[in-house]
């Protein structure tokens, strides 16, 4: 009864953003921390709390990581966001004494908004100046560390380092008439916790994941959150319920519930079948989004001995919006 007592007193940490949820809609900064940037992830509609995806994992549930087969996990991976916008991750993950002494993980996140146009307020027909173009940016990297307490319980949690930067922004003339500029950029330290418990059930994984704990900050003179999340996931492999064990038809099923603290809660559905333990294809959807449609994934994955190749692609529709595609590879070792 541990393992669950555990995820009892984890529980409570959300009940902050539960309570806020109905003044902070649409309030938070950094929302770059929300975006998901893994193609597995992506089709399964984002429900991967309940799922074992290596270093992956902690972009989603550190705890999940605690379950890396391999001593060494590494991914890379690109998101073509809305808006031109792009996305680079990567995650690494290793185990010392071959798992005994834990999991340790870091991960990253670079976001290029691209070049921007750049207007102040002014006294003429248009209501405005151009004054050129700016290339705002944002980062993320952090440290992981997970760990198994039982041989169904797993912990994990991360400390990561966010940045966003805004760019030079115009405050006023200077003697010359030259714009004075005010660099707009602000740095926080971030936590993700979370927790995967093996119900002994066939593969029925619960968990509980809340990401993006720190505290407010003030950005430009406004005091503003981050987007604070927290999630609870099942899974299982839905063949286990005919042929248990088997490695020629393998079919997920996932299902996460998302309390976010700046929009309404959601339910996150995806299934991804894998044929002969090399050939994926996934599906997934979230409800309700005002946009975000059905989510498409492919994966490919190959193992020689000792050393694992993977690739992964997931294809959203986002209705009036540019489609959002992802594209990631993985080694393993």
């Amino acid at each position: 009864m541990k393992p669950l007592l555990y995820i009892m007193l984890l529980m409570p940490l959300a009940a902050p953003s539960a309570t806020a949820q109905q003044k902070k809609l649409a309030q938070t900064g950094m929302k770059f921390l929300a975006v998901s940037v893994d193609p597995r992830a992506a089709g399964l509609g984002d429900a991967l709390t309940a799922v074992e995806h290596g270093s992956a994992s902690l972009f989603y549930n550190p705890g999940g990581m605690a379950w890396q087969k391999s001593n060494l996990d590494i991914m890379l991976g690109q998101t073509q966001w809305i808006a031109e916008i792009d996305y680079s991750m990567g995650s690494i993950a290793f185990r010392p004494g071959r798992g005994r002494l834990g999991v340790i993980g870091f991960s990253f996140v670079i976001v290029d908004y691209g070049d921007l146009e750049e207007t102040i307020r002014f006294n003429n027909e248009q209501g405005f100046l151009d004054v050129g173009t700016f290339s705002p940016s944002a980062w993320s990297f952090g440290v992981g560390y997970a760990r198994t307490l039982s041989d169904r319980f797993s912990v994990g949690a991360q400390l990561k380092w966010a940045n966003q930067y805004l760019g030079n922004s115009v405050v006023g003339l200077g003697e010359n008439s030259e714009y004075v500029r005010e660099k707009v950029e602000e740095r926080v330290l971030a936590y993700d916790f979370g927790v995967l418990y093996k119900t002994g059930f066939r593969s029925l994984n619960f968990a509980v994941s809340a990401r993006n704990f720190a505290p407010e900050f003030t950005f430009s003179e406004e005091s503003v959150a981050l987007p604070l999340t927290l999630r609870i996931g099942v899974s299982m492999d839905m063949m286990d319920l005919i042929d248990r064990g088997s490695t020629m038809h393998q079919l997920l099923l996932s299902v996460d519930a998302a309390n976010p603290r700046d929009y309404s809660e959601q339910i996150k559905v995806g299934t991804e079948y894998i044929f002969v333990d090399t050939f994926v294809i996934r599906a997934g959807y979230t409800f309700p989004t005002d946009e975000q449609g059905l989510s498409l994934g492919l994966g490919l994955r190959q193992s020689l001995r000792r050393f694992g190749f993977g690739a992964d692609y997931s294809f959203t529709d986002f209705g009036i919006f540019s489609n959002v595609q992802r594209l990631a590879i993985r080694f393993s070792l």
